[in-house]
């Protein structure tokens, strides 16, 4: 198992001891990972940053619980993410929000002429992975964007290995379902 870095232990320990901004380099060095992973389940970024928001509180207020036998990022981003999935479930009791089912990818003819740019693909690969299911959307993320090993996710998910290479196979084809809906032939400059 990965040992934490010396500077997490650094902050945590200074955390710890109650020196705020020592967690506040927590919470800066972590936030826009833990936003990513939050919007990855509830697909909107106004409920992601609620969650990140609480689930900073929880840690801060857990943080004594923290005995460094994982990374604290792989404690971290558990408690995030079972942060995001309560608000996932708090959102279906209330009202089933569902952001991009009326987008709808304008393409001209021009378009198969030109590549892809980078800022471009990012966009495509963001929405896609906003239209797929929030386990397969939060898999793919942990695996190829910050890539983290299987045995990782199943820390920071509690999901089964199997239930992970399973999302992560379905993840790919809904994915790449997705990307031939917006983008047709196009989607070879991206793949």
């Amino acid at each position: 198992m990965s040992q934490n870095s010396a500077f997490d232990i650094e902050l945590v320990n200074r955390s710890k001891a109650g020196d705020t901004l020592a967690f506040r380099d927590l919470v800066n060095a972590y936030k826009d990972v833990s936003l990513t992973l939050a919007c990855s389940v509830l697909k909107d970024t106004d409920l992601a940053q609620d969650a990140v928001q609480t689930a900073f509180i929880k840690v801060y207020e857990k943080l004594n619980t923290f005995r460094q036998d994982s990374k604290f990022s792989t404690w971290l981003y558990r408690i995030v993410i079972n942060t995001a999935y309560n608000l996932l479930k708090q959102q279906k009791n209330h009202h089933q929000m569902d952001v991009l089912s009326n987008l709808a990818v304008e393409t001209d003819g021009k378009s198969e002429a030109k590549a892809l740019t980078e800022q471009e693909q990012r966009k495509y690969i963001n929405l896609a992975l906003n239209r797929i299911r929030p386990d397969e959307a939060l898999i793919l993320r942990l695996f190829y964007l910050y890539e983290h090993t299987i045995i990782e996710i199943k820390e920071i998910t509690g999901f089964s290995k199997s239930k992970i290479k399973v999302d992560l196979h379905r993840g790919r084809e809904n994915m790449e379902l997705q990307l031939q809906k917006m983008l047709g032939n196009e989607i070879t400059q991206l793949l």
